[in-house]
């Protein structure tokens, strides 16, 4: 009766905070039809290797961050297809002195999240350092200080499973780039706290003959069978993968569950199972689609004889294929329509949580006053050693929403004493990067539309075109249409707001390390220029 008690006060606070909380609802995908029906992806943007959980009527999302911070998003949803993002389970990752510098493509990699004892847990690995584990009573709140589980070199893609009997098992792969060896799902035990590995554990299986890259593992039970469901083939390229076995230790039966087959939706896998209250089942998963990232499908799921269906047999092969549309999950209500946040005014306390860092953060990197209108964004010296932005902590970024969208900001560029050396603008971040920037000179103001190729190898940033400003400050703006796969980016300015002129030349975004492209905001300084100087940012639109 007591658990019952405190699930049942756990949920009422979740009901509460949805209930008061007014949703966003993104002008450039829903995927909400509206109709009763849903379109994938449901989120068009980079929720890389998604992981959700049931709570009561409540599910939460986390995903991959990998150097961002804050890490570890954490989404919430009523009806399974309308997101929020909520808060983040890590503020700053650890160690904290290895982070506060970027480390492109390392850092939380396939979380897994879970709740048990009233209590929503979080495991993820750190290719360099081993398994962490994070937790909370409250998702909305301070989650607590990340435990390491086991340290270890190329541990990845942690899950935990907590037993009928009593006992803790958790499930890993491993990475070849750090352990030598890749393809092998292992099994351990952890105490009942979830907290430290007992013992020296097992590998379960071998993928290298025929599901080369086996990864992203997920621990269930169900009808006596532990399953681990385990994503093969590579990330744009492979098959979902579902292994069982009456023994925690194995040996492992292996079926294929869902594939590309004749769609357009490739490598569907690494996801999440999740059942309703009233017992219908569901598959979360992604699809890597280059500089967008990797976006987040819905699809139904079924069992037979002990063996989970997942999408729709389309050539009756025997393995799903993802949907394109679906009737919405039955979750007895309907909810309104929420996306994750996009466009920023910057008022009230604080940034939006759709803002992240490429390091941990510096509370000296930006000022948001609580009677403040805009956001101040410091002039931070660029690293001695830096020859572009590729390696500068603190751009403010955020994903790709969709695949045609317009990114449009107000920036004031205030250097102080600076004669020149103040730069600040919007940004399309990614392995290759292009700019629209203001910055000061002995004779005024002007704008340079820049790139950079190759930034991650050291590529040097450009000049396409320059313009003299009237003024210290101009309307920024970033058109992407989607061809293909590829994410072109024109940019746009004007100084009065009310008509804008193309600058420079169209930009084909880039993801970056494991993530796609991001868009964002940045304000530093070189290393001659004196110390002082800011940017007042006005606000942030996302728009068709």
């Amino acid at each position: 009766m007591k658990k019952y008690i405190l699930i049942l006060t756990v949920c009422c606070v979740f009901n509460l905070f949805s209930q008061n909380s007014k949703p966003y609802v993104s002008e450039v995908w829903v995927g909400d039809l509206g109709n009763g029906m849903y379109k994938n992806p449901i989120i068009h943007a980079d929720y890389s290797d998604p992981d959700v959980v049931r709570v009561g009527e409540d599910y939460f999302m986390t995903s991959s961050s990998f150097n961002c911070a804050p890490g570890l998003p954490i989404l919430h949803s009523k009806d399974m297809v309308n997101w929020t993002l909520v808060n983040y389970a890590i503020q700053k990752q650890v160690p904290f002195d290895h982070y506060n510098i970027p480390q492109h493509g390392n850092g939380v990699w396939a979380p897994s999240i879970r709740y048990h004892n009233n209590e929503l847990y979080i495991y993820w690995g750190d290719p360099d350092f081993g398994v962490y584990m994070v937790k909370t009573k409250d998702p909305f709140g301070a989650w607590d200080a990340p435990v390491l589980v086991m340290e270890a070199k190329g541990a990845i893609d942690a899950s935990p499973l907590w037993d009928d009997n009593g006992r803790v098992y958790l499930v890993h792969g491993w990475a070849g780039s750090r352990a030598g060896v890749k393809s092998l799902l292992t099994v351990r035990e952890l105490n009942a706290e979830g907290t430290e590995v007992i013992n020296k554990g097992h590998h379960v299986y071998d993928g290298h003959e025929i599901d080369a890259t086996v990864e992203g593992s997920k621990f269930y039970k169900k009808n006596g069978y532990y399953y681990i469901f385990a994503p093969a083939g590579g990330v744009a390229t492979g098959w979902q993968l579902v292994l069982r076995s009456k023994n925690v230790y194995g040996p492992y039966e292996r079926k294929v569950v869902l594939e590309q087959g004749q769609t357009d939706i490739n490598g569907p896998h690494q996801g999440a199972w999740v059942d309703t209250p009233n017992g219908e089942s569901w598959f979360y998963h992604f699809q890597d689609v280059e500089a967008y990232g990797r976006i987040v499908h819905l699809q139904p799921m079924s069992w037979e004889n002990d063996w989970p269906v997942m999408g729709k047999d389309l050539d009756g092969n025997g393995v799903g294929e993802p949907v394109k549309t679906h009737k919405k999950p039955n979750v007895g209500k309907t909810y309104p329509i929420s996306t994750p946040q996009e466009t920023d005014d910057f008022t009230g306390n604080t940034i939006g949580l759709q803002w992240e860092f490429q390091a941990n953060p510096n509370i000296l990197w930006h000022a948001k006053m609580r009677d403040s209108d805009n956001l101040r964004l410091f002039s931070i010296k660029t690293p001695e050693d830096a020859t572009n932005l590729w390696m500068v902590p603190n751009l403010l970024l955020q994903k790709f929403p969709a695949k045609n969208f317009i990114a449009t900001t107000k920036i004031k560029l205030v250097p102080e004493e600076a004669t020149e050396g103040k730069t600040a603008g919007l940004i399309v971040m990614g392995m290759d990067y292009a700019t629209l920037q203001i910055t000061n000179k002995d004779n005024g103001f002007y704008l340079q539309q820049t790139e950079a190729k190759e930034a991650n190898k050291g590529g040097v940033e450009h000049i396409n075109e320059i313009v003299k400003l009237d003024g210290d400050a101009a309307f920024f703006r970033v058109e992407v249409i989607g061809k293909g796969i590829d994410a072109i980016c024109q940019f746009w300015y004007s100084e009065k707001g009310n008509k804008f002129i193309k600058i420079g030349k169209p930009f084909t975004a880039l993801p970056g390390k494991w993530i796609g492209a991001k868009v964002g905001l940045f304000s530093v300084s070189s290393q001659e220029a004196k110390r002082g100087g800011y940017a007042d940012v006005d606000w942030f639109k996302i728009s068709k």
